[in-house]
């Protein structure tokens, strides 16, 4: 099978969507499938936009042989006019990779209205989809009102094998402040501004904060985080790490108690998985498919969006009760366990994929 993939920008950006991208070319390639990467660069909204009118991208996606296109439904702004254009011209089917709506994030309320009609003409062009979780299929049945073929394939958290249990209880038993980590892009979206007044509610010894995610991907959004750290007076407390390797990654979340990253919106959350290979229980939003992983006051918590008093909260009892804190390791243990391995979750799209081109 000959596949092509549309993303923005590099297979290798930091990020869940991007993981999953990579993870199912790789699958794709070892199983003896040829996929071809088409890269478009990232610009802003206006300027992706004008992708539909570029002939260039059109013609060579034309003359492409593939037996399937996939495109990476971030990509939408690019080919919400040019799908229109391509599917007379070619018999391979378009499929998409939805891991969240643009229009389930918050935005300006002017500019919600055209992210709304653009995705829409976008997710009407497509003839099937891939979805990262039961949360992202119903969100783009809503707006289709239909239910085209899919494929629900849940990301896994399996490229870290994490933490023995007696390890995970030796961890929770030690008598020190509680570790936090954080891991995501420094973007408002990934809401750790929230957790930094979770954090400055607490008592100064209670807890340390560890933020792994890329400094560079929004800047200004950083710098407001380095203010919003110096104005609550937590500079003793939190620690910026930038992006990091996988190995230095797994050495942090080894070495922390806890997740948190309570997104304002997520289509699923890998990292919250990836964080149960080592027993820390997760603290994410209600807000998305977080809820599709994290079963609250058992293995993690579930709060509002942009809630810090809850977020403090949740912390505290945590840092409070350390018989507490393995229960709840052991529990995201055991979740993680029982979820699928990215083997399992890349071989369920191939299936899929392969059934809609015999």
């Amino acid at each position: 099978m000959h596949v092509g993939l549309v993303i923005y920008g590099s297979l290798d950006t930091l990020s869940g969507g991007f993981l999953y991208d990579r993870q199912l070319v790789e699958h794709l390639r070892q199983a003896g499938h040829t996929v071809g990467l088409m890269s478009l660069p990232w610009r802003n909204y206006r300027s992706h936009l004008l992708d539909n009118l570029r002939p260039g991208l059109l013609h060579h996606l034309r003359a492409s042989p593939y037996d399937i296109l996939l495109q990476d439904e971030l990509n939408h702004p690019s080919l919400f006019l040019l799908n229109r254009g391509l599917k007379p011209h070619v018999s391979y089917p378009v499929v998409s990779i939805v891991h969240h709506l643009r229009s389930s994030e918050q935005h300006p309320a002017a500019l919600r209205p055209l992210y709304r009609w653009v995705e829409r003409q976008y997710l009407r062009t497509v003839d099937a989809f891939v979805y990262n979780s039961q949360t992202t299929r119903h969100v783009v049945e809503a707006v289709l009102r239909a239910s085209p073929p899919h494929v629900v394939a849940m990301p896994s958290g399996s490229r870290f094998t994490g933490m023995s249990t007696a390890s995970i209880t030796q961890r929770a038993r030690e008598d020190r402040p509680l570790r936090v980590v954080f891991v995501g892009n420094l973007i408002p979206r990934k809401g750790l501004h929230t957790l930094l007044d979770a954090v400055a509610r607490l008592p100064a010894e209670a807890a340390q904060l560890t933020a792994i995610g890329d400094t560079a991907t929004n800047p200004a959004y950083v710098r407001a985080i380095r203010q919003r750290i110096k104005s609550l007076n937590l500079e003793a407390q939190v620690e910026l790490t930038g992006k990091l390797s996988r190995a230095a990654l797994g050495e942090h979340l080894a070495a922390a108690d806890v997740l948190a990253v309570p997104s304002q919106y997520e289509g699923f959350g890998i990292v919250y998985l990836e964080g149960m290979a080592f027993g820390l229980p997760a603290i994410a939003t209600t807000s998305g498919a977080a809820k599709e992983i994290i079963t609250s006051q058992t293995d993690g918590f579930l709060i509002p969006p942009e809630d810090a008093a809850a977020l403090a909260n949740r912390l505290l009892a945590l840092a409070s009760d350390r018989e507490l804190l393995r229960e709840m390791s052991l529990a995201a243990r055991r979740r993680f366990d029982a979820h699928p391995t990215w083997d399992d979750t890349t071989a369920r799209i191939e299936t899929f994929l392969t059934g809609i081109t015999a």
